[in-house]
């Protein structure tokens, strides 16, 4: 494990692993770093979470969904995405109208630990895409990436703790 004497984020070797499909409910938006509306998002959705009867567990999901398109060396703060706030449920039954169904796509992530705050998080996201992925034996795959906000995550807190899940695949090498 390397500890970056400056800040709170700790950067580690990642964990593989291998996610089944799963049902979340919660609304999406378009939006970019430039323009993020993330926290008007989840304010907006988490008084329904309250609401649901069939959650699987009061973790949450913040999920970034890219164009198929998009070449991560081209990604800038003015690049467009749709950006989820959700929670797992064990099925789309009962579902406030309020709500967008999604179906996480599943499959092969490397999951990395992000400990700070949302200021924080951009020296972790260096780390994994400019250090991490190019020494790594994966490539990025284009499936939905996401941060899983367990019970360590604390809104704000520098000693907020989130994994933050890569979709990626073994590099082709010819």
């Amino acid at each position: 494990m390397k500890i970056n004497s400056k800040s709170t984020t700790k950067y580690m070797e990642p964990r593989i692993e291998f996610l089944p499909q799963k049902k979340l409910v919660g609304k999406s938006i378009e939006m970019s770093l430039a323009n993020n509306t993330t926290p008007e998002l989840w304010r907006s959705v988490m008084p329904l979470f309250k609401t649901l009867h069939n959650s699987v567990s009061s973790d949450l999901f913040s999920i970034q969904v890219y164009d198929k398109d998009l070449n991560f060396g081209n990604f800038t703060p003015q690049t467009i995405f749709t950006k989820w706030a959700a929670t797992e449920v064990s099925n789309f039954n009962d579902i406030p109208s309020e709500l967008a169904t999604h179906t996480l796509s599943g499959g092969l992530y490397a999951v990395f630990v992000h400990q700070g705050s949302p200021q924080s998080f951009p020296k972790t996201s260096q780390y994994i895409f400019g250090e991490w992925l190019p020494k790594s034996d994966y490539e990025l795959d284009q499936r939905e990436h996401f941060e899983l906000l367990g019970s360590k995550y604390k809104n704000n807190s520098p000693k907020s703790e989130e994994e933050v899940w890569i979709p990626v695949r073994l590099k082709i090498i010819l």
